[in-house]
Parts: structure tokens; sequence; C-alpha cells
């Protein structure tokens, strides 16, 4: 079986741990593009699109947040799929015509998360499954027509719109990026700060390795149609 070629948008304003972790979970060919600097493709030649986290809020007025929702709703017309991951979630969601806003507090941490549907996405995930997050934004109305996938108590956490997903949490995380996301939110009060912190360990990050396999169901899922020719 052939390994599909996707294009890594990387909204992350460093990039380089961003990288690390797709580069390690996506088993594709990627052709990586910085987005935050504007960085974007210039055709829909690609199995798949992955549109990555970021700090930034995708209500910005900013122009390269601006070309990347556009982009990612011309890959969605085009029937490119595409999965959003945490900002990406959010990129997609404001692509396909849903509502992003901040939640005026942070969710972040290891976490519980449940589906509420079945889905190919989470194939092999657990019903309650525990995942990294780390965001105060949200998507607070779903695209026209999309079903969500999983919530937990601070709203939507993946939602499926025809071959565009979105994940609210990070599956791609390990406990380097987690420490270091969680060590430079200095708007979190020291005491929650340590207690992320302390929860960080290899019993949550093993528990959390589960929902990795939603990178792996996402690029089989852009070779089976190739198989079946």
């Amino acid at each position: 079986m052939s390994r599909p070629r996707v294009a890594l948008l990387n909204a992350a304003h460093d990039p380089t741990d961003t990288t690390r972790n797709f580069r390690r979970e996506l088993d594709a060919e990627l052709v990586e593009f910085h987005a935050a600097d504007g960085d974007l493709p210039d055709s829909h030649d690609y199995d798949g699109v992955v549109v990555t986290g970021s700090r930034s809020s995708v209500y910005w007025d900013e122009d390269w947040i601006d070309s990347l929702v556009a982009h990612v709703a011309d890959c969605h017309d085009a029937g490119v799929p595409v999965l959003g991951v945490c900002f990406g979630h959010q990129v997609v969601a404001a692509a396909l015509g849903g509502r992003v806003d901040g939640m005026g507090e942070y969710e972040i941490g290891y976490r519980s998360v449940e589906r509420v549907a079945d889905d190919p996405l989470f194939d092999g995930i657990d019903e309650t499954f525990t995942a990294f997050t780390t965001h105060s934004d949200a998507v607070v109305e779903l695209p026209p027509g999309a079903q969500l996938l999983a919530e937990n108590d601070y709203g939507v956490h993946a939602f499926r719109l025809g071959e565009s997903v979105g994940v609210q949490f990070h599956p791609e995380y390990d406990t380097e990026t987690a420490a270091d996301v969680t060590t430079r939110k200095d708007d979190l009060g020291d005491e929650r700060k340590q207690d992320v912190l302390d929860g960080i360990t290899p019993e949550n990050y093993a528990a959390a390795c589960e929902a990795k396999r939603l990178f792996e169901n996402f690029t089989q899922s852009l070779v089976q149609p190739k198989a079946a020719d």
C-alpha cells in the first residue's frame, strides 16, 4: 500500500516541535508549509491536508489566518480530506461556517473526552479516552450539517463534515511538548500550572497514546480508495 501525500499546514509560530510531533505520528509523505508565515500550497494536488495547532486565535484579524481559512474551505470544496488539530480544528470549523470564540479560561492537561458518535477516525479508540488539551478558544457553533463526534465539559472536541474533520485535543503531543507548553503559560496561576505539570506522567501519557490511533485511521483512509481501484 503506497503512502499518501499529505500537505502539513504548520500554523505554529515556532514550528520545530510541531514538525517533530507530526512527522513522528503521520505515516505519510509530508510536504510542509509554514502557514503562520503565509506559506500555503498553490494547488490541491494532495491526498490529504493536516492543519496544526497555533498560539493564535482563528478570529484574529491577520492576513495569514484569513488565507489559511480560505485555503481549507477550498480544500473541502475540492473534496480533499482535511484533519485539523486544536487551532487547526477551529480553522476547519470557521472555514465551513462554524463559529469559534474565546472561553475566558483554559482547558489544559490530560483530560477525559467522550465519543458521542461512531466515526472511522475513532476506530479502535475507546468511548472514553484520555488526551492532552491546551486551549482557551473553542468551537461554539458547529458548521451547518456537521456531526459532533466527541466532547467533554469544556465543549466540542471533535466533529466531521464530509471529508473534513477536526479534533480539539492534541494526540500528537509527547511529554516534552506537554511540559514545555504548560511552562510557557504565563497567564496560568502557579498552583494550577504545577498541577498540570504534576499530571504529565508516564502513566497519563501511555493512556493518551490510544488517541494517536486517529492519525493512522486518517492516513489509511486516504489510500483505501486507491487500493480499491
